[in-house]
């Protein structure tokens, strides 16, 4: 059921969307060279790696200089990409994955694999289910990018702090998860990116 969810929705939100996908690959190009679909290796259901999509927000090559975003204003987002990020536009080319199986609507967040290979073996147990395009800890660090803008070691307090909180939400989402729950999900992502 749940993946009949996922294509009817993510089918759905491609057709009804693909104006604007149009519009913001056009916006995207204009200010900066490079493909606007940023694609990065993710680590998935299984412990395997598969190719997440986005819209590119950054100025190509930005990776090189880290992997996490620090601040709003991080100078490697591009302006069109800061507002991009600010409403998680950037997220939507993440129905593509959806429809391909990739991924899920709801479901915890993929990683790099940078950090999954630190994972306590208790929270591999989030590799047993697909990612998603938003969870409980999407909502609860949805200003993730301005909390590490305070940090004096990002990366640190990402790895010791907020990702352990976010492994034990997707824990316990996957413990107890229902179709009418991944609803509740993202009707709460939409109205928190609404009041932002």
């Amino acid at each position: 059921m749940k993946r009949a969810f996922d294509i009817i929705f993510s089918l759905g939100g491609i057709l009804i969307l693909s104006p604007f996908f149009i519009l913001f690959w056009i916006l995207i190009k204009s200010e900066s060279k490079g493909n606007p679909v940023f694609k990065q290796l993710r680590v998935g259901k299984g412990n395997t790696d598969f190719s997440l999509y986005k819209f590119r927000t950054m100025y190509p090559d930005s990776q090189k200089s880290g992997s996490l975003t620090i601040g709003g204003r991080d100078p490697r987002i591009t302006k069109v990409g800061y507002y991009l990020r600010k409403f998680k536009i950037d997220e939507l080319p993440q129905l593509i994955n959806v429809l391909k199986g990739d991924m899920s609507l709801v479901g915890p967040r993929p990683e790099l694999r940078k950090f999954v290979e630190i994972y306590s073996q208790e929270q591999l147990k989030v590799l047993s289910v697909k990612p998603g395009i938003t969870d409980y800890a999407s909502i609860k660090y949805f200003n993730e990018n301005e909390i590490l803008g305070h940090s004096l070691n990002p990366e640190e307090d990402y790895t010791k702090i907020i990702m352990p909180e976010k492994l034990r939400l997707n824990i316990e989402y996957i413990n107890d998860n229902t179709i009418f729950k991944d609803i509740s999900i993202i009707l709460k992502t939409i109205v928190r990116i609404l009041i932002r």
